[in-house]
């Protein structure tokens, strides 16, 4: 079992809608959401292109996914994240863009935005003493050629290369793929700027977990901020 905090719009918040018609999928219930073509895109080209962040759901990684640390119980963490949302402040992001990161599309923000990089600072140094160290074998899963000194000093401090000074707030929409076809970023802009003109209020936290190793990662719970409450996912 791994977990992961992550944030996430609410299941009936535009944005969510637009993005499970896209990926194919409800990280909220785990069902399958029926995909149509886009601007000369079929179903299956969508398909094949969303595979990877169809697994994990619509999602922006806050702490990436761990294992619990011995003696760290489930209830524990449950706890644990309850008290930091109610220590957080919600705010909005103005606007959000699609954007070609590396070698994927994601939404990301179209102007800096501090409070985002303050909160995941913020839950990268809360969690990481719930998380267990990094095991042999999942440090090999990582192809530690391609991060440089610092990313791998943080990987092996928080289990994650990408934070801190290296986090980049986004929300992931594409498979990896050095040469993606030029219609994807059309269909991706005709599918979303409809929505993404409006800002995107960020006032929870969401626990994820994932069951098994590759397993599609769920949605547990979100936890409000400014209250210890929780909502569970369902």
């Amino acid at each position: 079992m791994r977990y992961a905090v992550y944030f996430t719009p609410e299941k009936t918040n535009p944005l969510t809608i637009a993005a499970q018609t896209w990926l194919g999928r409800d990280a909220f219930s785990d069902e399958a959401v029926p995909v149509t073509g886009h601007d000369g895109l079929t179903a299956g080209d969508l398909w094949h292109h969303t595979a990877e962040p169809r697994r994990y759901g619509f999602h922006a990684t806050l702490v990436a996914p761990f294992h619990l640390a011995p003696g760290v119980s489930e209830q524990d963490l449950l706890q644990s994240t309850a008290g930091f949302a109610s220590t957080c402040v919600p705010f909005d992001i103005p606007r959000l863009e699609v954007a070609r990161l590396d070698n994927f599309y994601a939404l990301a923000p179209a102007a800096p935005c501090p409070q985002l990089d303050a909160l995941a600072w913020s839950a990268v140094d809360h969690f990481n003493a719930l998380r267990a160290p990094l095991s042999d074998s999942e440090i090999r899963r990582r192809s530690l050629r391609d991060l440089s000194l610092r990313q791998v000093g943080y990987l092996m401090r928080y289990g994650y290369p990408y934070v801190r000074d290296e986090f980049r707030f986004h929300m992931t929409l594409t498979n990896s793929a050095s040469r993606p076809p030029e219609r994807l970023e059309a269909a991706l802009a005709s599918h979303f700027t409809p929505i993404i003109t409006a800002p995107v209020q960020v006032d929870s936290i969401t626990l994820f977990i994932e069951p098994e190793r590759d397993a599609p990662f769920t949605i547990h719970s979100m936890h409000r901020f400014g209250t210890a409450e929780a909502k569970r996912s369902g």
